[in-house]
């Protein structure tokens, strides 16, 4: 069980677990009807175990990580292989999952774009 009290002017406070019906009572008396939520676990979604979740992970690759971060970072694919001391069409490959990112990249990556090497093996 999931009890949400809504606040005005503050975020409000969560209490999770085993409420007792006279606390929501009493939550509801004090805060009022339309600022206390109550979800049962069974109205909760496990967001890791959606369609979504698991299709948007089948998309994400090292070479898609890459070219995200390259255009966060508003680099050309010609900057980055500067920086990385290589060539357009590795970083064209790369990005294509067509080469695979060795572990010495994806620790130049990760220092560049501040993130963790993972994203990028």
């Amino acid at each position: 069980m999931l009890v949400h009290v809504s606040l005005l002017h503050t975020e409000g406070f969560i209490i999770e677990g085993s409420v007792p019906q006279n606390v929501i009572d009493y939550l509801k008396s004090e805060f009022g009807q339309l600022n206390v939520t109550v979800e049962s676990e069974d109205d909760l979604v496990n967001p890791f175990e959606t369609d979504w979740f698991k299709e948007s992970m089948d998309r994400l690759t090292p070479g898609s990580n890459l070219k995200f971060y390259r255009k966060q970072s508003k680099m050309t694919q010609q900057d980055l292989a500067y920086v990385l001391g290589t060539t357009k069409q590795a970083i064209s490959a790369m990005e294509h999952d067509v080469r695979a990112i060795s572990k010495k990249k994806a620790k130049a990556l990760a220092n560049l774009f501040r993130t963790s090497p993972a994203r990028f093996l």
